[in-house]
Formats: C-alpha cells, sequence, structure tokens
C-alpha cells in the first residue's frame, strides 16, 4: 500500500516519511505509549537484499499504530521497519535469518554483510539506551509509570478469501501480560481492561482478553520490568487488524478514529490506578 494514499484532508492516518529511526515526544503524565513495529522505512542497503516483496512486509508490520496513540504526550514510535531490525526481539534475534523467524518467509536474496548487520543492531542498541533513559526521566516525574506497548495482529493468515481466525483466539484487543509480576499490577491492568471493554465503540463494546493471541512476551516490556521491576509497568496492547484490510493495507477511517480515542480515553484511567496502588 502506498502510505501517502492513506492521507486524508480531516484525518491525516500516514506518519512523515522520514529517515530518523524513531521520534519521541515527552510531556507531563506517567503514562507512555509506543508504536515500535509502526515503522515501513529501509535502509538501501538493506532493500537491495530483500527477496520477500513490499507487500508482504507491509503485511506483518503494524501500520496506523502510530496515528492510534497520537494522543499521548509521552509516545515513542519507531519508523524502521522490524524486516531490517525488530526492536521487539532481543539482539540476538532482531534481524530475521531464517524463515522460521518471519512468519515462513525467506528475507534476504543472499547473506547479509557483516557491516549492514551491525549497523543494523546498532539501531536495536541505541534504542534501548534510549528507552532507558526515557523512561527513568518518567520515573524521576512520577515515581512509577505505565507504557502501552502497542501492536496489531493478522487474523485472516489463510489468504484474503478465507475465513479469519475463530473468535474464541482472536480477541479484538489482546492484553500481554506474560513478563511482569501480574499481582503487583492487578490494580492496573484490570482497570485498563475495564476501560477498554466500558468504552462505547461504534458497532458495540470489544472482546477484550488477557493472553490468548499473544502473552506479551517481547522485549520491550522484559526490558522495562527487568530495569523498573518495582516502577514499571508494560502491557503489551494487541488489537486485531479489524481497522484495516489486512492483504490489502486498506484502513477504515472510522475504526481507526475510534480506536485513537478510546486508548486516550484510558490514560486518566490508568493515572489514577497507579494513584491507588501506592
Amino acid at each position: 500500500m502506498d502510505m501517502k494514499k492513506a492521507r486524508d484532508p480531516i484525518v491525516d492516518l500516514a506518519p512523515p516519511v522520514t529517515a530518523e529511526w524513531w521520534t519521541q515526544h515527552r510531556g507531563y503524565s506517567p503514562v507512555v505509549a509506543t508504536a515500535i513495529h509502526n515503522g515501513h522505512m529501509t535502509r538501501d542497503a538493506v532493500e537491495r537484499c530483500f527477496a520477500v516483496p513490499e507487500d508482504a512486509r507491509l503485511r506483518e508490520e503494524d501500520p496506523f499504530t502510530e496515528f492510534i496513540i497520537r494522543d499521548f504526550p509521552n509516545r515513542l514510535v519507531v519508523h524502521r521497519s522490524r524486516f531490517e531490525v525488530d526492536i521487539n526481539r532481543p539482539r540476538h534475534g532482531a534481524i530475521y535469518i531464517r524463515p522460521e523467524q518471519a512468519w515462513g518467509l525467506n528475507v534476504w536474496t543472499c547473506e547479509l554483510p557483516h557491516d549492514v548487520v551491525e549497523q543494523s543492531l546498532a539501531i536495536h542498541e541505541e534504542y534501548y539506551a534510549m528507552l532507558k533513559s526515557f523512561l527513568a526521566g518518567i520515573e524521576r516525574c512520577h515515581g512509577r509509570f505505565v507504557v502501552l506497548d502497542v501492536h496489531s495482529y493478522n487474523h485472516r493468515r489463510g489468504g484474503p478469501e478465507a475465513e479469519p481466525m475463530a473468535a474464541a483466539e482472536a480477541p479484538d484487543v489482546n492484553l500481554g501480560t506474560f513478563s511482569m509480576d501480574r499481582r503487583k499490577w492487578a490494580h492496573v491492568v484490570d482497570a485498563f481492561a475495564e476501560a477498554l471493554r466500558t468504552f462505547d465503540f461504534p458497532g458495540g463494546p470489544l472482546d477484550v482478553r488477557e493472553n490468548i493471541a499473544f502473552q506479551g512476551r517481547g522485549e520491550q516490556a522484559r526490558f522495562i520490568h527487568e530495569h523498573f521491576p518495582d516502577t514499571g509497568c508494560a502491557i503489551a496492547v494487541e488489537f486485531k487488524k479489524f481497522f484495516m484490510e489486512e492483504w490489502t493495507g486498506t484502513p477504515s477511517v472510522d475504526s481507526l478514529v475510534a480506536l485513537r480515542q478510546l486508548l486516550a480515553s484510558t490514560q486518566p484511567v490508568l493515572t489514577e490506578a497507579l494513584e491507588k496502588g501506592r
């Protein structure tokens, strides 16, 4: 999909085309939102080695997650494609080498040159150095914080004409909490889930469940809970791609606007839950 076509005179869904690795926004709030798989950009040296076509790459990325989190004063958006370097995997697995690391896709035409690999891994290393510093600043200001690690997932992997995944296995919103001390942060996770379920979403309440399609085993959540064990609560938030046609990339503007409003509405709920849990 041409991301420029996603632009609308009223609702601009497309993030700026940039060579930056990521952008960060800092405000006064204990709530942070991230869109670390939103990116689609790659370096020319990486692009030349791709065997996987662009539409297949885009299908496994998380387009429009940047749009969904735009109302958060604290937010981080990664602009590099996960096919260049996957920020949400540990350093040793951040570059997809084998098809089983990339949904069965054959990613490369040849072995990547060492210098290309090292430059990609530098993005991974610098991101986590930045993230630690960024969150330490939130911690200094507020004592404790919540990170909403926002992603999206495919539910029609069998093809554009295939039946979607069974609803029992594919909630509209999947909350991943695997790497956290669930008992310590229950008051935050439960308040967040309830706010999502009770939001007046067009077409009816969303199906919000925990650790069904995904468990929140990504590197970012693990890193946050390792480095901020007593002060940082990271929740992996996976939206099923009901807000777009996952095989063509065509977005539903109304659904995306509603999701943006939904997530924005949880900020005071999360702030209050943090205060109550002190």
